[in-house]
């Protein structure tokens, strides 16, 4: 089985490959791709049988290269590589499409490589459903000590970037996320509201707001000591939900 990994970040793209090529027999690592649009063109130079394709891409993502190939005479089996929540996924059917939640084991990965079979057209408009918000995440998935961490939504105070990392502040501590602060934000939609460039906060745990010795105007969060600055771009937007009353 001919197997092309398609993914936007060189280390994961090593990660697969290195997976495969150790499980060996029947499964063959015969190229990569950064974007969809080179899964595509890859797809067909290659006769491929199985694309580990990841979600998010920039220009054409997984779902819409997914969908390309789902209409070909003969398309190639597809298994999504996705930082979404395990039990989000557990509605979409498995069976016959599988998806790898990072950071990917071996294990796993040969199950799903054992299952593998052509993308169908529900399976895919399902997914799409999930990436849209249909379907909302109740759980943010994180690594912790080596294993996996389940933080329920609702425990969860702020999410902060800072350079690579994304720091998520819950009500028993903080964990580090890779995902970007702007997919956070259509993850959660009005859930979580942006107060500046590098914070979302938790609607349900926003309680008021402070000025700041500076004349800076900050956030305060119930079950959180350290005030967050709001952005003048922002401001009137969180004064008007706290009116409101949420």
């Amino acid at each position: 089985m001919k197997i092309l990994v398609a993914d936007d970040e060189a280390p994961a793209r090593q990660r697969l490959r290195s997976l495969v090529e150790e499980i060996g027999p029947p499964y063959e690592w015969v190229g990569e791709a950064v974007t969809g649009e080179e899964a595509l063109a890859r797809n067909r130079a290659l006769a491929v049988d199985l694309v580990l394709m990841d979600v998010r891409m920039p220009a054409m993502d997984g779902l819409q290269a997914a969908s390309r190939l789902a209409e070909l005479p003969q398309p190639p089996a597809v298994i999504f590589v996705t930082a979404y929540e395990e039990h989000a996924l557990a509605a979409f059917d498995g069976n016959a499409v599988d998806y790898l939640l990072k950071p990917i084991r071996r294990q796993r990965l040969e199950r799903a490589l054992s299952k593998a079979t052509a993308l169908t057209r529900p399976q895919l408009q399902a997914l799409q459903a999930l990436q849209e918000g249909e379907a909302e995440p109740d759980h943010v998935t994180t690594r912790y000590r080596g294993g996996i961490q389940r933080i329920p939504v609702e425990k969860i105070i702020y999410f902060r970037a800072d350079q690579k990392y994304v720091t998520l502040r819950h009500s028993s501590g903080e964990a580090l996320l890779e995902e970007p602060l702007k997919s956070l934000e259509q993850r959660f939609g009005d859930r979580f509201m942006r107060v500046h460039r590098n914070a979302l906060v938790s609607c349900r745990h926003l309680r008021g707001l402070e000025k700041a010795p500076d004349g800076r105007c900050l956030v305060r969060l119930e079950g959180a000591e350290e005030r967050l600055e709001i952005s003048r771009r922002h401001l009137a937007q969180v004064r008007r939900w706290l009116r409101q009353g949420g």
